[in-house]
């Protein structure tokens, strides 16, 4: 005896589920593949990165500096002439004990501004505002602090405390889910669409020798740190 049942149509809420996943999945490829490529380009240029990041601080500090000067200038009137045309006074990095003690430091530093260098947030605006923040903070610490408060903020740097977490945790679905599944797969496909446009994803996918993109990016620090060393009258040096 056949018995013709009716096809009851797939569950709008599987519907969703199985959208949803297929962009995760594709959503973590892309980002890894994109994560490696940017690993890969920054190992060749850390020097260029860390420099410019150092440069660029120094001159957000003497640009305040003058506007300080500008400022009191205005306060005692047209007559005021200041007494020398001293140059910005930068602070030097403090004594160090010893030669171990400087290298200690120096890896600390390096490592620690690699992990929250404003440029890995580029397509995140609030996040690369609280990277700049940290930077010149490590920045100050690495030129002005002693070995232990640099170890003391590199681990807090690295323990997840500095940065904002990557995405919001979902809250749990209640009832059918559907708005929240909606809602989920609208942002996924936002980031999806971002992590395709994402400049150094596109080089991946775009270029037949990615690794092409590494001469465009020297080309451009060196430049960036060219104008910014001019501004800021400072003579390169090794760290």
């Amino acid at each position: 005896m056949n018995l013709n049942l009716p096809d009851f149509p797939h569950s709008p809420n599987l519907k969703l589920e199985e959208e949803i996943k297929a962009i995760q999945l594709e959503l973590q490829d892309i980002v890894d593949r994109t994560s490696a490529f940017e690993k890969l380009l920054v190992s060749k240029i850390e020097d260029e990165l860390i420099l410019e990041q150092e440069l660029s601080l120094r001159y957000k500090q003497q640009k305040q500096a003058k506007k300080e000067q500008r400022w009191e200038q205005k306060q005692r009137g047209k007559n005021y002439r200041p007494t020398a045309n001293l140059p910005l006074a930068i602070k030097e990095p403090l004594p160090v004990k010893n030669i171990e003690e400087q290298q200690q430091k120096k890896r600390l530093y390096r490592e620690a501004m690699l992990f929250v260098h404003p440029d890995k947030f580029s397509m995140q605006t609030d996040k690369q505002e609280l990277a700049t923040e940290i930077t010149t903070q490590l920045i100050q610490i690495y030129e002005q602090g002693d070995l232990a408060t640099l170890q003391a903020y590199h681990a807090h740097i690295f323990s997840g405390n500095t940065l904002l977490p990557a995405t919001s945790q979902p809250e749990k679905i209640t009832g059918s889910g559907i708005d929240f599944l909606t809602m989920e797969l609208e942002r996924l496909q936002k980031e999806l669409h971002h992590a395709k446009n994402k400049h150094t994803y596109k080089v991946l996918m775009e270029y037949d020798n990615p690794m092409h993109f590494l001469e465009e990016l020297k080309a451009y620090y060196k430049d960036r740190i060219s104008k910014l060393m001019r501004r800021t009258r400072t003579k390169q040096k090794s760290k």
